[in-house]
């Protein structure tokens, strides 16, 4: 095997690679599950690993460095550094790696996938996608299925694709539609294959309109009439693009006040103003508030990678009892995470790309001066990536699909391939790859392979024994042993440490000669809970439930003051307190926090709800001097 003929053997390797990822991801019900994921970093280990070979097997090697390669690299070595000085080194681990994952990526494709067929092969591998996840979203709405593979989507009435979340699924959409319009319009295809474009753009079109997404139709709007007004500003699809944007209105129009609005998932989400909506509104805008408090407080570096979860609790308002996970605004979100300086790279990033979109765009443009009709798939490529990009940062303002797996890979590669393009602009950059850029490149790259090998191995031994403890017929200490190989395979894991205190604390309860064993064992566990993860309050709930549990009342006090503190509006936590307050005998203020919790979540509540009826038959007989049975004999 000769050396191009190698060279081309990488090239397309990578290109398998890539495509596989781009594939499998959304199909993987957008890779949020931690298997999911795991294959997702395998993948790029791949592309990794291919590159690595590539740089020592092919000489003369080229190496091309976009400007957004710098504020790229910025934030993945700020990542590095913000994990190690990190509260919770668990959570920030995983996100480091993504976001390593995400910066190997891209410069993969920026260094790899340079030939002009690579951009178009991606797009209709992409377009193929869409509209076949499209045709099942359809089915789901026409059958009124939540099925997704083997998982049930909570989202009745809404159409969720292969994704469980119709709004993530909705992004997917609002970036496949833009580039298959500007493909549709710009592109030079075959008349066969424009009109299969036009008939993916439809089933798109109305697979979108049954997610009943509102922030997906906004941002899916925004990209298509980017797509149309570069079309405008270009002589020779300035007519088609006029048409297009009448008979899209018109149709539009006819659709939704004929059809569309008759649907009880459009009334469902358009209409009820005043309840579903107006509580949704609320609930957003009760968690930016939170980010926005956590970004005052920590404004240079933020609270911690993929903190915003954790530390909300000590945040949130008394409208909001949920985990939100994200703040539902990728930009509060990286500000509240990466604070100030994570805000400046990635505003800086944002910056370089459209200066350097348009300086590509006057080398990617056809000439309106020259005979024909202006077609290029490069072009076009430009446009509907660029519109696709624009979109996924509109519905970035009122969701998190940036932290969504498959969503941010279509985003990264869509943003080295455009970065790529700035090749035609800025030709300069592209030079050979000297010894010692080489050897750097080549040992960062097997480094990245080691890590991300061993990290994934560890993440996959503790998911295999943690799926094994989720079995529910297992007694609590079967499970509990379980989760303790889990633990040894990974022992930063807060969530397993408290849920092995939780195994121990509910056989203890059950009684036995034994209790007093396994309440200390429970209190271990949430110790060690306590110490990798300091804002949990929950283990701290936990190890006052036991004390609590040995008749240890005044040691408790301590442990439910510190978890009200990091948990202030909580029913959960609020409530639990009422509960001390009832093994320490003291109704009277077991009353004032169970009501409290009620106030908080009355809808499902059931421990306040439970423990009311008995704090209210004690204090009425207390009032009526009847003797009052200890705590432990309610």
């Amino acid at each position: 095997m000769n050396g191009e003929t190698m060279d081309r053997f990488f090239e397309r390797g990578i290109l398998a690679l890539v495509l596989a990822i781009l594939i499998f991801a959304p199909l993987a019900m957008g890779a949020v599950e931690t298997w999911a994921f795991l294959v997702v970093q395998m993948l790029i280990m791949g592309v990794m690993l291919l590159w690595g070979l590539r740089l020592a097997l092919i000489p003369g090697a080229k190496l091309f460095w976009p400007a957004l390669g710098w504020p790229v690299l910025a934030f993945a070595l700020y990542a590095v550094a913000r994990y190690l000085t990190a509260d919770i080194e668990y959570a920030a681990r995983f996100e480091m790696i993504q976001t390593l994952l995400y910066a190997f990526l891209f410069f993969a494709i920026v260094n790899n996938l340079t030939s002009r067929e690579c951009p178009q092969v991606v797009f209709f591998v992409l377009v193929i996608l869409a509209a076949g996840i499209s045709c099942f979203a359809i089915w789901q709405f026409m059958t009124h299925s939540s099925r997704v593979w083997n998982e049930i989507s909570p989202y009745q009435g809404r159409a969720t694709g292969t994704y469980i979340s119709p709004n993530n699924f909705s992004c997917f959409l609002e970036m496949t539609m833009p580039a298959t319009l500007a493909f549709l319009l710009a592109g030079r295809v075959k008349a066969l294959t424009r009109i299969w474009l036009c008939y993916a753009l439809l089933i798109m079109g109305f697979a979108l309109a049954v997610t009943f997404s509102r922030g997906g139709w906004v941002a899916a709007g925004v990209g298509i009439i980017a797509v149309l007004a570069i079309l405008l500003c270009h002589r020779k699809h300035r007519l088609t693009a006029f048409i297009v944007i009448v008979v899209l209105s018109a149709s539009l129009v006819v659709f939704v006040t004929k059809y569309f609005s008759r649907t009880f998932g459009y009334i469902n989400r358009v209409e009820s103003i005043e309840s579903g909506d107006k509580f949704d509104l609320e609930f957003r805008a009760d968690m930016w508030r939170a980010a926005e408090r956590m970004w005052a407080d920590h404004f240079w570096f933020g609270v911690g990678p993929a903190h915003y979860d954790f530390r909300f609790r000590q945040y949130r308002s008394e409208n909001v009892q949920g985990r939100p996970d994200r703040a539902h605004n990728d930009y509060l979100n990286l500000v509240a995470d990466w604070g100030t300086t994570g805000g400046i790279i990635v505003a800086g990033g944002i910056l370089i790309f459209g200066i350097g979109l348009v300086r590509t765009w006057k080398a990617v443009r056809p000439d309106e001066r020259e005979l024909g009709r202006g077609m290029s798939n490069r072009f076009a490529f430009f446009v509907g990536a660029s519109a696709a990009l624009l979109a996924l940062a509109a519905h970035s303002v009122v969701d998190f699909n940036l932290h969504i797996p498959a969503n941010a890979l279509i985003g990264v590669a869509f943003l080295a391939l455009l970065a790529n393009q700035s090749r035609f602009a800025a030709v300069n950059r592209e030079a050979d790859a000297g010894v010692i850029v080489r050897i750097g490149l080549i040992i960062a790259l097997a480094g990245g392979v080691a890590y991300f090998g061993i990290q994934g191995y560890r993440r996959e031994q503790e998911s295999i024994w943690q799926a094994r403890a989720g079995d529910l017929n297992l007694p609590f200490l079967e499970r509990a042993a379980l989760l303790e190989h889990a633990f040894t395979a990974e022992p930063e894991n807060f969530q397993t440490a408290y849920d092995i205190a939780e195994l121990y604390r509910l056989q203890s309860f059950q009684g036995g000669d034994d209790y007093e064993v396994q309440a200390r064992t429970a209190m271990e566990w949430y110790l060690r809970g306590m110490k990798l993860n300091r804002f949990d309050g929950y283990d701290d709930l936990g190890y006052g439930m036991c004390l609590d549990w040995l008749d240890r009342h005044d040691e408790s006090e301590a442990y439910y003051s510190r978890a009200e503190a990091l948990d202030p509006n909580g029913y959960f936590t609020v409530a639990y307190v009422g509960w001390h307050y009832i093994q320490a005998g003291d109704y009277a203020a077991a009353r004032v926090w169970l009501e409290r919790s009620l106030r908080l979540e009355w809808n499902d509540n059931p421990i306040a709800s439970s423990y009311w009826d008995i704090v209210q038959d004690r204090l009425a007989k207390q009032a009526s001097g009847q003797p009052v049975l200890p705590a432990g004999y309610q």
